[in-house]
C-alpha cells in the first residue's frame, strides 16, 4: 500500500541545452511528483500506462531505480509513450509536445484500480490529465470519486496547458474537479488565468471556496503562500542561480505532500518544498535536479 498514488501521463523529455544539443531525460507532471515524493522517503505509486517502446522501458527503469511503485502501470503493446521538448529563451522555458494518442492518454475509467485507491493515504492528479484526452479525464474523475467514497484525501494541481484545450473548457472542468479536492496546489500564473483573479489572497480564497482545506499557491521565484483554516503563511523564495524551471512546481508538490503525509505540519512541508523546488532549478531537466531528503536536510540554511 502506497502513502501517495499519482494518476496521469509520464513523458520522455528532450531538453535544449545552451550548446544546441538536447539532454535526454524524463517528465510528465505526475511522474515528477511521484519521484520527488519518493526522494523524500515516501511510499509512492503510479497509476499510468506507457508504450511498449524504448521510452516506456526507460521510464519503467527510472521508477524502479527511484523506488516508485509500478503495480498499476501497464506496458501497452503497439502503443507509444508520449514525449516532449523543452526550449529556453529570455521569457523562460517553453514546451513542444508529441503525445497525441499516447498509451497514457488512452486510460479509461475501467482501468482505475479502485482497491489501490481505497487503501492509499492520498490520491494526486492534475489538470494536464484532464486536458490530455476525454478518456483520461473520465478516469481522473472516477478515481477522485473512489477516493472520496473511501475517505481518501485528494491533492490536485490545476496545471494549465492551453495547447491541450481551451481556457474556457479548462476553467469549467478543472473547477468542477477541484470542488472535490482537499489540497489545492495551483501555480500563480495558471491560477490567474483560471480564476480571473490577480492577488494571491483572492486566489487562495477562491480555492478554499471550492472546498479545499489546504491551499499551497506557488509564486515562482517569490516563494509560496500556504493557507489552512483562514491563515495565510507566505514563505519567500530561496535565492539560487536558476538555469531551468522545468518541473519545479511538480518538485514542490511531491516534497510538500511527502512531508505533509509524514507529520501533518503544513508550514514545515511548505518551507521544505519551497527550498527544494528552488534547488531543482539549478540543473537542467525535470527529474535529475530534484533533491533527495538528505540534501534538503543539509540545506536548511542554504544561501546562494
Amino acid at each position: 500500500m502506497s502513502d501517495l498514488l499519482c494518476l496521469g501521463e509520464p513523458l520522455y523529455e528532450l531538453n535544449s541545452l545552451p550548446d544546441g544539443t538536447f539532454k535526454p531525460g524524463f517528465g510528465g507532471d505526475v511522474s515528477n511528483v511521484a519521484i520527488a515524493a519518493a526522494r523524500q522517503d515516501a511510499s509512492v505509486g503510479l497509476i499510468s500506462r506507457v508504450g511498449d517502446d524504448p521510452f516506456g522501458a526507460q521510464l519503467c527503469g527510472l521508477w524502479q531505480q527511484e523506488g516508485v511503485g509500478t503495480d498499476n502501470v501497464a506496458v501497452m503493446p503497439e502503443q507509444e509513450t508520449g514525449l516532449y521538448f523543452v526550449f529556453h529563451d529570455d521569457d523562460g522555458h517553453h514546451f513542444v509536445y508529441r503525445r497525441k494518442g499516447s498509451a497514457a492518454s488512452r486510460i479509461t475509467a475501467d482501468d482505475v484500480p479502485e482497491t489501490a485507491i481505497s487503501q492509499t493515504q492520498m490520491l494526486y492528479s492534475s489538470g494536464i490529465g484532464l486536458g490530455v484526452s476525454t478518456s483520461l479525464r473520465a478516469a481522473t474523475f472516477h478515481a477522485v470519486a473512489i477516493a472520496k467514497q473511501n475517505g481518501v484525501p485528494v491533492a490536485f494541481d490545476p496545471n494549465l496547458r492551453t495547447v491541450l484545450w481551451s481556457l474556457e473548457q479548462a476553467r469549467t472542468v478543472t473547477h468542477d474537479l477541484m470542488g472535490q479536492c482537499d489540497i489545492a496546489l495551483p501555480g500563480l500564473d495558471d491560477a490567474r488565468q483560471l480564476t480571473g483573479l490577480h492577488s494571491p489572497q483572492d486566489i487562495i480564497a477562491f480555492y478554499h471556496g471550492l472546498g479545499a482545506r489546504i491551499v499551497a499557491l506557488t509564486l515562482g521565484a517569490d516563494g509560496v503562500a500556504v493557507s489552512s483554516n483562514g491563515r495565510i503563511l507566505t514563505i519567500p523564495g530561496t535565492p539560487v542561480d536558476a538555469k531551468d524551471a522545468t518541473g519545479a512546481g511538480d518538485c514542490f508538490n511531491g516534497i510538500f505532500l511527502a512531508n505533509y503525509l509524514r507529520d501533518s505540519d503544513i508550514a514545515m512541508a511548505a518551507e521544505t518544498a519551497n527550498r527544494g523546488a528552488a534547488l531543482s532549478t539549478m540543473g537542467y531537466g525535470a527529474v535529475d535536479p530534484i533533491p533527495f531528503k538528505s540534501t534538503l536536510d543539509k540545506s536548511k540554511d542554504y544561501q546562494k
